[in-house]
């Protein structure tokens, strides 16, 4: 069963629910670090690997899942990955040292990557570039969802019930996820040839490169240097559970912005979308240079999920339609630096952080902020001018705007 190309106006239920099955496996595991190593007797410093292990193989194992699913079809790749990560996830509660459970949160880490960017590809597959954005944004509300499920309520699990539970429970929704998506239709991909032509079409486009590179500094600014929020306060004598739910404020922001978001696209062009989101960022971080307290790290945390709704799901848009022809090898390797920049970033911030420079730390992602947004910004807006150009020379051909854009690209 396949799905003729843009006959969408959002995506199918079954993806969102696994976007946000994936989110909250990839959060769930922050806030439960401390009772594993209680478990487990192995200090906090060791336990950290089961997340960091995760996050390592969720951002290397993008372009692999990219090109896969340019090569077999979007749903078998995100079908296969979600079977392999109920397994890993089974195996996660079962296992009683930390190797073997670091080892399994690997394999996870790995599988559930596949499917927040193969989602997104589909949904480039399946909905015209016109209205792309607003279902990108569901996609968005249901991983910002997951986020603030997996932040409030993995810690409460693992408290009153077992650590091993939670992940006994997303390996049992992401075996339900696979299961569901056997309704969803397979989207419409145009012919291409092998592992070298889908990479070849992509990293010789200097536009995908660009959007690349605009992924790995966002990832470093916002993702990168946001999880220091909550450790700053606690070097001011705040505790951890209330630094915590101070920080998660940034859930509520970007599940209530993505919503402004979806009203705004057909309003604000891309550019000015990019420029309010990078503005927010900005803003967010001058804020708690300043002085961190928790009204200003509370302020922080809303601008950011402003940052991120507005800025990020615009690169996101963009990154759909570089490369139409190898759309999913493109978002793969975007998801890739967007993870990569973040990694670079935290342990660059390590020593500032441990300093308590958290003043300096901030004002520097804050300075940083104010090129990304303006590179992102007036890159948009060529891409845009180009993008016309070439849809107005093809106007009444054969080929969709979008396929001669990459064919000329």
């Amino acid at each position: 069963m396949t799905a003729p190309a843009a006959t969408l106006s959002r995506p199918p239920l079954a993806l969102s629910v696994a976007s946000f099955v994936s989110s909250f496996d990839r959060f769930a595991v922050g806030p439960m670090l401390v009772l594993i190593a209680l478990d487990l007797r192995e200090p906090l410093a060791a336990a950290v690997a089961a997340a960091s292990g995760y996050y390592l193989a969720y951002g290397l194992t993008q372009p692999l899942w990219g090109v896969l699913s340019d090569r077999f079809g979007r749903l078998p790749v995100m079908r296969g990955a979600l079977f392999g990560a109920a397994a890993a996830g089974v195996l996660s509660a079962l296992m009683p040292a930390l190797g073997t459970l670091v080892a399994a949160r690997v394999v996870a880490g790995a599988c559930f990557g596949a499917v927040i960017p193969t989602s997104l590809t589909y949904v480039g597959d399946t909905v015209a570039p016109s209205i792309r954005q607003r279902a990108l944004s569901d996609l968005m509300g249901a991983t910002a969802l997951g986020t603030a499920v997996a932040t409030g309520l993995g810690g409460v699990l693992a408290d009153l019930v077992d650590w091993r539970a939670v992940f006994a429970i997303s390996a049992g929704c992401a075996l339900a996820c696979a299961a569901g998506l056997r309704t969803v239709p397979e989207p419409h991909r145009d012919a291409m040839g092998g592992l070298g032509t889908h990479l070849g079409a992509v990293l010789t486009n200097r536009w995908a490169l660009l959007v690349f590179a605009l992924a790995f500094v966002e990832g470093a600014v916002l993702l990168g240097v946001m999880p220091f929020l909550a450790p700053a306060l606690q070097h001011r004598g705040v505790s951890a559970a209330v630094a915590g739910l101070a920080a998660a404020v940034y859930g509520i922001g970007l599940w209530l912005l993505t919503r402004l978001v979806k009203r705004l696209v057909h309003r604000w062009p891309a550019p000015v979308l990019i420029a309010a989101g990078g503005a927010q960022m900005c803003a967010g971080y001058a804020v708690v240079a300043v002085h961190v307290s928790l009204p200003t790290v509370m302020t922080a945390a809303l601008l950011f999920g402003g940052g991120w709704s507005f800025m990020h799901s615009s690169l996101q848009t963009w990154a759909t339609s570089v490369a139409p022809r190898a759309r999913g090898t493109a978002v793969a390797f975007f998801a890739a630096a967007l993870f990569v920049g973040s990694a670079v970033s935290s342990w660059a911030a390590g020593p500032a952080a441990e300093s308590g420079a958290y003043g300096l730390l901030f004002g520097v992602a804050a300075a940083v902020a104010l090129p990304l947004t303006a590179v992102a910004v007036t890159g948009r807006h060529r891409y845009t001018v180009m993008a016309a150009t070439v849809g107005a020379a093809t106007a009444g051909g054969s080929l969709p705007a979008e396929g001669a854009r990459g064919q000329a690209e």
